[in-house]
């Protein structure tokens, strides 16, 4: 049995899944599955998955469903795979030739109390790391403190043993909208495990013009319960104040959007809340100011 399921959420990017495909293909260890999940499209990925599928280069598993946003095709992923341990690789992304070997290498004989291991991704326009290194006598480390407590920065790639994942309750869907921040799930894993970092790139990265990173205020407008509900997690878990009074800002901001007054006393700390909340009213003019065009 396979040891790794790299997993793949895609929505009508058929032109950018060659890239990636091509990447899997050259993998020196090609002990692993690649999983797609198609959340809706209406080109034809269907179609050149089959493709492949007849190539026989690689284990592919296609799997397709009803539009339901990046959170909704990780919960599809997490349902679905069987292998002791998964990665996601964004359909505009793809992995260097030696990336599933070195995940292999590193996940052999991991510690019981760590959830995975936490790599590194690199720009493909200058295939620099994205961000900084993580400090290498960090031998163990929670994702959220990499940041708040010893000043990371940058997008690093997660590997997640399956049984671990599976523990945690799903992403909420919420209707009409098709976005919640990933990093709820993260944060759960944070209070019980810790990662084991591994400076090595494991994903190529390319941010596009479709996508969340580049639109994100628009993104606060379209899917502001997905927000408020990861900024209620944020509040609640977050390691420092800073942290904590972001987040509550961001809350306000998202409720007003979201014209649900209660998600302000769902979280453990109101107080804090009630003090951001002439902040998160500037927020959200801001936020309005700078989509104007919104529809």
């Amino acid at each position: 049995m396979k040891k790794l399921t790299v997993f793949t959420p895609t929505y009508n990017r058929a032109y950018l899944l060659p890239q990636l495909y091509e990447s899997l293909c050259r993998q020196t260890n090609q002990d692993f599955i690649w999983l797609i999940i198609d959340d809706g499209s209406t080109d034809n990925t269907k179609e050149i998955v089959k493709d492949w599928q007849l190539e026989n280069q690689i284990t592919i598993v296609y799997q397709f469903q009803e539009n339901q946003g990046m959170h909704g095709a990780h919960n599809t992923a997490y349902q679905t795979i069987t292998t002791a341990y998964n990665v996601c690789i964004d359909s505009d992304d793809y992995m260097p030739d030696n990336a599933v070997a070195i995940i292999l290498e590193e996940i052999d004989g991991l510690n019981p109390k760590l959830a995975g291991i936490l790599g590194l991704d690199a720009a493909k326009s200058t295939h620099k790391i994205i961000g900084t290194n993580i400090p290498e006598n960090l031998k163990e480390v929670k994702l959220n403190e990499l940041y708040s407590l010893h000043g990371v920065k940058g997008d690093k790639k997660i590997v997640l043993k399956t049984d671990v994942v599976k523990k945690y309750p799903a992403y909420p869907i919420f209707i009409g909208e098709r976005f919640v921040p990933l990093d709820y799930l993260y944060l759960l894993i944070d209070q019980d495990y810790y990662l084991k970092p591994v400076n090595k790139v494991l994903c190529i990265v390319e941010y596009q013009l479709d996508g969340s990173t580049k639109n994100i205020l628009y993104q606060y407008r379209r899917h502001p319960n997905g927000f408020a509900f990861s900024r209620i997690s944020r509040i609640n878990l977050g390691k420092t104040f800073k942290e904590r009074f972001k987040n509550a800002i961001h809350l306000i901001s998202s409720a007003w959007f979201s014209k649900k007054i209660d998600w302000l006393f769902k979280s453990h700390r109101t107080h804090l809340v009630l003090l951001a909340l002439p902040f998160g009213i500037v927020l959200n003019l801001y936020i309005r100011l700078k989509t104007r065009d919104f529809k």
